[in-house]
């Protein structure tokens, strides 16, 4: 048994195809195989069971699957660690987000730590799921994860960094412009832009309406939150969404931001695998990513949120 076996084996189970773990290794489905067939002749039993549609762990390979992830990724961080050692000052630091994020919420941190780090490598990765996020901080594919913070997850610990209050996106023109703030009660019978489906934001919108016994109609989905304010804008519907740091409220120019004061607000932050394990460099990143939000956090009147521990 090696240490091979078991990352390819752990692959395996959660891409639930051999044929896709030879295609992302650059090898041959019997090479695959033969990882998982010599871990079978190892434990003395059957760790995949082959379906129609692919392949599944057993009770077995379920109980050595997370075993295996468990410990490798321990061992992945603990080799990360002894690499920052020996390189001193620099190194990597890996974040999965995407261009609205870094926008809104990075980009300030993004230099500052550019100016105090200069050797330190820092690589963004666009993951289409927050389940995906998780799913790389585990296996130590990343660092840190900007996500919307929702349930716990086994083994990923989140950390909130700014709350977001709910604003209402129109037209400059639109019959609703001018108002200070609107009620959700007000929007039950209004057609909006949904957020993503299946993402955190539109789930923890859902539930922010559920408390207060209201339900939101939709007939437009978008991808992201910058597209939602596009489309807004463009007065093509209206759209309940976070207020994004960098955009004024109620808003300026052909863009209206009016406030939804009701809805509970958006909480967004980190996750990581483990605080403790963080690479200095990595650590010092989220740590001035904070900093700079609770900065304008409290410009503007919001409490701050406490940082990744010491």
């Amino acid at each position: 048994m090696t240490l091979d076996d078991l990352r390819v084996f752990v692959a395996v189970c959660r891409a639930g195809s051999l044929s896709a773990v030879a295609r992302e290794l650059d090898c041959t489905q019997s090479a695959v195989s033969q990882h998982v067939k010599r871990l079978e002749r190892e434990t003395g039993v059957a760790l995949l069971e082959r379906q129609s549609r692919g392949v599944v762990p057993t009770g077995a390979g379920r109980v050595l699957e997370a075993a295996a992830a468990e410990g490798l990724s321990g061992l992945d961080l603990a080799l990360r660690q002894l690499r920052d050692l020996v390189e001193g000052a620099s190194g990597q630091v890996r974040v999965a987000t995407g261009a609205t994020t870094v926008r809104h919420f990075m980009s300030d941190a993004v230099v500052e730590f550019r100016r105090r780090h200069p050797h330190v490598n820092l690589e963004f990765r666009t993951v289409s799921s927050g389940r995906g996020s998780f799913d790389a901080l585990t296996d130590g594919v990343l660092d840190l994860a900007w996500i919307t913070l929702g349930p716990p997850v086994r083994g990923i610990e989140q950390r909130a960094v700014v709350e977001l209050p709910w604003v209402l996106a129109v037209r400059a023109d639109d019959a609703l412009a001018d108002r200070p703030s609107v009620d959700p009660h007000e929007l039950a019978g209004v057609r909006l832009i949904r957020l993503p489906p299946n993402s955190a934001s539109a789930a923890q919108l859902d539930a922010a309406c559920a408390e207060l016994g209201v339900r939101f109609g939709y007939d437009t989905s978008v991808a992201d939150w910058d597209t939602a304010l596009l489309l807004a804008e463009l007065g093509v519907g209206r759209a309940v969404i976070p207020a994004l740091p960098g955009l004024a409220v109620p808003g300026e120019g052909a863009l209206r931001l009016i406030p939804v004061p009701l809805l509970r607000p958006l909480p967004v932050g980190w996750a990581v695998r483990r605080w403790d394990a963080l690479s200095p460099a990595a650590r010092a990143f989220a740590d001035t990513v904070v900093e700079h939000r609770q900065g304008l956090s409290g410009r503007t009147g919001s409490p701050p949120l406490p940082r990744s521990p010491a």
